[in-house]
């Protein structure tokens, strides 16, 4: 065989082996009807019968969520939870609906440089469009506030009504879970192992908690002179320059001006580190704070609210 008949058949080959992946993905991928717009896409989950999961973004109605199966039957959904944060909704489906459950990729399978593949049922026919993983990261904080345990960057193209839909791997099993709204319109997939406890989470709570307390910061760099005469490891704080009318913060007597320099016993140099420090758990129960008011350190009780 000539160089090019083995370069065909191997092109060949890939090329129904994708074909394969997509045909197997498709009985797991529905379509999404719960806005103005085109319908968006969705994946059955494996979390039980019924189970839909798709992009928080696309269910601009709270009712009327229609889901259209793969073979073309259209049935009613309920809205599970949702999670504007990590923009990741749950659906159930209406009784008797039980279409084939996605299969997912194990943890950790994907490395750059892996093929993958984007599917997305917005027209009740599959679409796919075809790239490589280009990178892969640890837990990040999204653009609408939600902390995510990782992310897979693929150079696929989301076409409209993609978000919600799947990134799959050449097996058809189900890697993560394709957005466009997480990062600034850059197209990221939230892995399947950290969609599925925000998932459990849905399931369970309907919504994931997250502690705020009302304030507008901006981080500042501590002097060395008053570091030291406060005893002060760190370098900087955060200044408020906002504080939210009735707000945790508001109520515990925080101004603008004063300086966060610790939260719950964690430092805070930057609004990541206050946001960290914020944890579920302290929605709602009194929470120590160190802040820096007219050059003097005092200690203060806020109770962190529940954003919304």
């Amino acid at each position: 065989m000539t160089d090019t008949g083995r370069t065909s058949g191997v092109l060949a080959t890939l090329s129904d082996e994708l074909a394969a992946a997509v045909t197997r993905a498709a009985e797991t991928v529905v379509s999404v009807d719960a806005r103005r717009q085109r319908p968006a896409t969705g994946i059955v989950w494996p979390a039980g019968s019924g189970i839909v999961v798709t992009a928080d973004h696309v269910i601009e109605r709270e009712q009327d969520i229609t889901v259209i199966l793969p073979d073309g039957k259209k049935v009613q959904a309920t809205l599970a939870g949702r999670d504007p944060g990590t923009d990741v909704a749950v659906l159930r489906l209406g009784e008797g609906a039980a279409p084939t459950p996605a299969n997912l990729a194990p943890p950790d399978s994907l490395k750059v440089g892996h093929i993958v593949l984007a599917l997305g049922r917005p027209s009740g026919s599959i679409m796919a469009s075809f790239g490589i993983v280009s990178a892969l990261g640890g837990t990040w904080r999204t653009e609408r506030g939600g902390i995510v345990e990782g992310y897979v960057r693929a150079d696929v193209t989301l076409y409209p009504g993609f978000s919600g839909g799947p990134l799959v791997d050449v097996q058809g099993r189900v890697a993560g879970l394709n957005s466009y709204y997480l990062a600034r319109g850059q197209e990221l997939a939230i892995p399947s192992g950290a969609l599925g406890a925000i998932v459990q989470t849905l399931l369970t709570q309907g919504r994931v908690r997250r502690a705020y307390l009302g304030v507008t910061t901006q981080p500042v760099r501590l002097p060395d002179s008053l570091r030291q005469t406060l005893a002060l490891p760190q370098r900087a704080g955060l200044m408020i320059v906002g504080v939210e009318a009735a707000s945790p913060a508001e109520k515990a007597g925080l101004l603008i001006g004063d300086v966060l320099v610790a939260v719950a016993g964690r430092a805070v140099e930057n609004p990541e580190d206050l946001q960290a420090a914020l944890l579920p758990t302290l929605v709602g129960q009194p929470t120590g704070a160190v802040i820096i008011r007219g050059g003097q350190r005092q200690e203060v009780s806020v109770t962190p609210g529940e954003r919304s």
